[in-house]
């Protein structure tokens, strides 16, 4: 589903949900409370963070494993959706959508990457086949597997919503609670943080990397099911494209070639459909060629900084 519009304010439906969402909150607590984190053999950085939706999690782990690719880094996920319970590696030819989900699909184009619904055992697995640091996308608020490090990433834009829990807000455990179990921030985007926090916090932008095309001037029909669709349009906006139609679908939505079918019949002369690398990879085989991705990169503003922190910490812990 998409965010309800209630999510950033508090509106009289917020506070109707309210106590639901404090219960919810109090689950996550004595699920923390109970919790033998296990300790695998080789560190664990998890990306996580504090709102239901899309912050930039999966372009926040890819620029990680750039930087500690020396470290040889193995990427673990759940792999929401899909079939597969794991631990698995994914085989980005040979496994699907249905399999795995959508972002073990592209990670797996670039990384070695893990799904498993147990995320010790997705670790443990990781470790055996050689890698010697865990990227852990996701699974913040999952207590089961010790890290060693924990960065929490926050859209600018997007910020904590209206503060309160799911299902009244977008929050997946208090602020104040999360934040004590991180280590640091990524901040994606101008702004500032929605909240006080006196650690370190890392800037960075996500950005189209596709030079070899010209979006300037070029009419497009664009479409999304992830946790923003908004923000992909702005992003086409801000390329110059010019956008005849948009169209937003629910994240992690599943293509069928009837909808994308109608989609095409109303492309003017000259326009072509456009989606993100998270959808292309969700669409029917047979309209894959016919519908350009937009492929988007994490960028630090410090990367250097970034590098020698995480290094500090890792080589010490």
């Amino acid at each position: 589903m998409q965010a309800p519009e209630f999510w950033q304010d508090r509106r009289l439906v917020a506070r109707l949900l309210a106590p639901a969402g404090w219960a919810f909150a109090a689950g996550g607590w004595l699920r923390q409370l109970r919790a033998h984190p296990v300790v695998v053999p080789v560190p664990v950085l998890c990306v996580g963070n504090l709102v239901a939706g899309g912050a930039g999690k999966t372009p926040t782990v890819l620029a990680l494993a750039e930087i500690l690719q020396a470290r040889r880094p193995h990427i673990l996920t759940r792999g929401y959706r899909g079939r597969l319970a794991g631990p698995v590696q994914v085989d980005a030819v040979r496994h699907t959508i249905a399999d795995v989900g959508d972002e073990p699909l592209l990670l797996a184009r670039r990384w070695p990457t893990w799904v498993s619904r147990d995320r010790v055992a997705g670790a443990q697995a990781a470790a055996a086949a050689g890698g010697r640091v865990i990227l852990m996308d996701d699974g913040f608020q999952n207590p089961a597997l010790a890290k060693t490090l924990s960065l929490l990433v926050v859209d600018a834009a997007q910020g904590i919503g209206n503060g309160y829990c799911i299902p009244a807000g977008p929050l997946r455990e208090p602020v104040s609670r999360g934040l004590r179990r991180a280590d640091a921030v990524v901040l994606i985007g101008g702004g500032e943080l929605p909240f006080v926090w006196r650690g370190p916090v890392f800037r960075a932008t996500v950005a189209p990397y596709d030079a070899a095309r010209q979006w300037r001037g070029q009419r497009v029909v664009a479409f999304a099911g992830i946790g923003r669709p908004g923000k992909f349009f702005a992003t086409l906006d801000a390329l110059g494209a010019d956008v005849y139609a948009r169209h937003a679908f629910a994240d992690h939505h599943v293509y069928t070639g009837q909808e994308i079918e109608r989609m095409a019949q109303d492309l003017p002369d000259g326009a072509s459909l456009v989606t993100t690398e998270k959808d292309h990879v969700r669409l029917p085989q047979e309209w894959q060629a016919r519908v350009a991705a937009l492929p988007v990169r994490l960028q630090f503003a410090e990367a250097e900084l970034v590098s020698g922190w995480l290094s500090q910490r890792l080589d010490r812990d």
